[in-house]
């Protein structure tokens, strides 16, 4: 099991910020990447004791949900959302809402599920117990149908709605919040 990444958020081959909307798609990728390893971590503890490989899967884990994640929800709360909710119509603000009510339902799950991820990668913890399990299958199944109405649905909306010049200024400015030049 591996989950070497480079800084979270950042860099993903085929993706730059000059093309905002394909580094949110990237971000996805990641997430579902972390989501993955999450999973192998999940497994290989059902299989195997608590050792520094898994200790280090939970630290990445915990690296990816603590600094990329954040950075990707605020990146759709500035950019994505407010457009759609001026200009989108009836149906896509009211997925909207839902979008933004699964980004606090989404920190509020990270919130408890990073707890037991600390635990482990510090030494604190041999395994997760039943009602974690259960938090990281919530967690998780959340991610999923998040990200497939957001890019089946909300990035082509709002893609068709922002003007070059716009998505030009939107990726300026989440390489910014995150000090890439």
């Amino acid at each position: 099991m591996t989950g070497k990444a480079s800084l979270p958020g950042l860099h993903t081959p085929g993706a730059s910020f000059e093309a905002p909307f394909e580094m949110l798609e990237a971000c996805h990728e990641r997430v579902q990447r972390m989501l993955d390893l999450l999973t192998r971590l999940r497994q290989y503890l059902q299989a195997k004791p608590c050792d520094e490989v898994a200790r280090q899967a939970a630290r990445d884990v915990l690296r990816y949900f603590d600094l990329a994640a954040p950075l990707h929800h605020q990146d759709e709360e500035l950019h994505v959302f407010p457009l759609l909710l001026a200009q989108g119509g009836a149906a896509l603000a009211e997925l909207v809402h839902q979008l933004q009510a699964d980004h606090r339902a989404m920190e509020a799950d990270w919130a408890q599920a990073r707890l037991a991820l600390q635990a482990l990668a510090e030494g604190q913890a041999q395994g997760f117990t039943p009602g974690q399990e259960a938090l990281f299958e919530c967690f998780a199944s959340r991610y999923a149908g998040h990200i497939r109405q957001e890019e089946g649905r909300v990035y082509p909306a709002a893609q068709a709605l922002l003007g070059q010049a716009a998505e030009q200024g939107m990726g300026q400015e989440m390489a910014r919040r995150r000090g890439a030049r």
